[in-house]
């Protein structure tokens, strides 16, 4: 073997190494420290387009349009629907019989059901409530498969939602990861590493 070729497979073997390295210290990065929260979007306000077309006027040059030109045109095109936070799917057949979304009015407590915390029960008000091994975690869980800051709980028009906080592990409600802001039904599992909890009346 030639030393040149000694030393290219030197620098391919360095060159691995250092991504390596990086990939590690990057997820430790990612649970130590937790990615940045994505806001919800803002529901979008409509009317501000037809507003300001109903103050524009002809170009110079430029008959207006007639009533029967405007008539022809066909009615403006409908503005965007607002965001909506993604519904929980229940598994087929059980639609009609599963438990209705946990909202301000009916649940009053978040109540652990497996894990270190077992039987612990955290009362519920309208604030949000984080999830993490953090100890400024409103809900603190200690355990290797739970990032710092993990998920939250939180009100979307008067129904609790949950979002994971682009934890390593995931969050999981009744089995389903979560992925996106979803409603949270009443008396079903949401596990978050060896933790499950459920939000009651």
């Amino acid at each position: 073997m030639s030393e040149l070729t000694l030393l290219i497979l030197q620098l391919a073997f360095l060159a691995l190494l250092w991504v390596f390295i990086f990939i590690v210290v990057y997820a430790m990065r990612s649970d130590l420290f937790g990615q940045r929260v994505r806001k919800l979007k803002e529901p979008a306000t409509a009317g501000a387009p037809a507003a300001a077309a109903a103050g524009q006027t002809a170009p110079t040059g430029q008959a207006a349009p007639t009533p029967a030109a405007a008539a022809q045109a066909g009615p403006p095109a409908p503005s965007a629907p607002a965001p909506k936070v993604p519904t929980f799917i229940p598994a087929p057949g059980t639609e009609l019989s599963g438990p209705p979304r946990a909202t301000l009015a009916n649940a009053s407590r978040l109540v652990i059901t497996s894990g270190a915390k077992s039987g612990s029960e955290i009362p519920l008000g309208s604030e949000p409530l984080t999830i993490g091994r953090s100890s400024d975690s409103s809900v603190v869980i200690r355990d290797d498969y739970t990032s710092t800051h993990h998920a939250r709980l939180m009100i979307w028009g008067d129904e609790w939602v949950v979002q994971d906080l682009d934890s390593t592990n995931g969050t999981f409600l009744d089995g389903v990861r979560v992925t996106t802001p979803t409603h949270v039904p009443l008396n079903t599992p949401i596990r978050i590493g060896a933790t499950s909890f459920e939000l009651r009346r």
